[in-house]
């Protein structure tokens, strides 16, 4: 029997996500924190978790500014993604290249999507943007900023041009927004009804435990939430993710941290010939060498990894900003290489 007769045509064209482990003394390939928490102690693991993640929502939301009722809790913002989806359907349009989730699930869940080329400057080309928007009627757009691979923020006036343009839902992925010096777009939900703002807790210090959390008008929520599985947020995740919320200025500290890292990393870096490192609002910074692939395997060989852009931005490499020891590292071995 030939399985794959039985699965869904858009399913068979898909290529599976690849996380890759690979063994290395300097991990600075996925985008992760370097710094965690502790585990804690005293959940209920006979008991379901708050289905609501009530506790959580509140105070996710009291740090934002916003009520608990425009906050809905998902298993990592992929499943909030997922269920953006599954609620509203496609055509699903996004820049490229960005988070490669947006075209996986869509693709996955059988919806019409397309990508849509960045200028050379890494921002939207809105040339590009508003021709689709009026071709393909995208029901919705997924825009990250700050951008994961380019690491830049986008033009926050080209963001508000796109929200008013389209008749349908706009969200901005603010995963990095928390290492920008811009201001985010939670303000602008009370102004524009189709605004959709995504969050994680995996960029600063939590990506173990699955959490993220989507920012909407409130009948926007309700109508998601409809699709959300229940229990979705473990209670480990959920205890874990309050702990950690409840000492903001810990997270502050760490976030200033990989800050002044990332901008001592870029300084270092724009000093090597041969090495063209690209500004950065994220937690790691994109960088072009001669011969990538080649570089890559050198770097790793001396136990450094990266992440290979091949067949993303190409002629790139990107680096996650690591504790100050792990960049010293990466540093060293990046001059020694050139």
């Amino acid at each position: 029997m030939d399985i794959r007769k039985l699965v869904k045509p858009n399913v068979l064209k898909l290529k599976a996500y690849k996380a890759e482990e690979i063994p290395c003394k300097v991990k600075l390939d996925a985008n992760e924190s370097p710094y965690g928490c502790r585990v804690l102690h005293n959940v209920q693991t006979n008991k379901y978790p708050d289905p609501e993640a009530k506790e959580l929502r509140k105070l996710f939301a009291r740090g934002l500014k916003v009520r608990a009722e425009n906050v809905l809790h998902g298993n990592g913002s992929d499943e909030l993604i997922y269920n953006l989806i599954m609620t509203f359907g496609g055509p699903v349009l996004y820049p490229i290249p960005t988070f490669s989730m947006y075209g996986i699930i869509a693709q996955a869940l059988g919806e019409q999507c397309k990508g849509m080329p960045l200028d050379e400057k890494f921002d939207l080309d809105m040339n590009r943007v508003n021709k689709q928007i009026i071709k393909s009627k995208p029901k919705i757009i997924f825009i990250s900023s700050p951008n994961n691979p380019t690491g830049n923020s986008f033009s926050s006036a080209r963001i508000l041009q796109i929200i008013r343009r389209s008749k349908g839902i706009v969200v901005v992925d603010e995963a990095y927004q928390q290492f920008s010096s811009r201001t985010s777009f939670v303000p602008l939900l009370k102004k524009h009804r189709n605004l959709v703002i995504l969050r994680t807790l995996s960029k600063i210090g939590l990506a173990g435990i699955r959490t993220g959390f989507m920012i909407a008008r409130k009948d926007v929520i309700n109508e998601v939430n409809k699709v959300r599985l229940p229990f979705n947020v473990n209670a480990l995740s959920q205890k874990v993710a309050i702990d950690t919320l409840n000492k903001p200025g810990e997270l502050k500290s760490r976030i200033s941290t990989i800050v002044a890292e990332r901008k001592r990393l870029f300084n270092e870096m724009i000093k090597i010939d041969g090495v063209k490192p690209f500004p950065s609002d994220a937690n790691f910074i994109l960088f072009r060498v001669k011969n990538p692939d080649k570089f890559y395997r050198e770097l790793l060989k001396r136990g450094v990894l990266v992440r290979n852009m091949k067949g993303i931005a190409a002629g790139c490499l990107r680096v996650t900003v690591g504790r100050p020891a792990e960049n010293n590292i990466f540093m060293k071995n990046l001059k020694q290489l050139l």
